[in-house]
């Protein structure tokens, strides 16, 4: 909530994803879930587009009062990229989660970042880059020796 309200407020750089106890400690699984919220926010902090093409007002008037949207092409065009998707945060009925293990949340979290620690492959810098920074490592211990 409070990344939320900050991004409303105009701040364009949340800091602290996977902080908890005031920052005293980093949770790996935290970061996960922040990373998950970010995206909601940014989502939310981008509006709603209107335009012809999203008001859809030829749609609206060929499916009428009473009339459903799913069947139409517009609908599933748009569909994900207005809807919110996430894997962590569980929409199913109570139900079926219950009868496909319950996993909560903090589970789901902890399970997909193992999987992302385990099966990352970081992008290398650039020889260009690498130099830059070695560079700076040796003016800075130049500085301090």
């Amino acid at each position: 909530m409070s990344m939320l309200m900050a991004a409303l407020a105009g701040a364009n750089m949340i800091y602290g994803l996977g902080m908890i106890d005031l920052g005293m400690t980093l949770d790996f699984s935290q970061i996960v879930v922040d990373h998950e919220i970010a995206k909601m926010v940014r989502k939310i902090i981008g509006g709603i587009p209107v335009n012809d093409e999203t008001m859809a007002v030829d749609v609206i008037r060929h499916v009428g009062c009473g009339g459903h949207f799913l069947q139409e092409e517009h609908t599933v065009k748009h569909m994900r990229e207005e809807q919110s998707f996430t894997s962590l945060f569980d929409r199913r009925p109570y139900g079926q989660w219950k009868a496909e293990g319950a996993k909560d949340l903090a589970t789901r979290a902890h399970e997909k970042m193992l999987y992302i620690l385990e099966t990352h492959q970081p992008d290398l810098l650039d020889f260009g880059t690498m130099n830059i920074l070695d560079q700076i490592i040796r003016d800075a211990e130049d500085a301090w020796a």
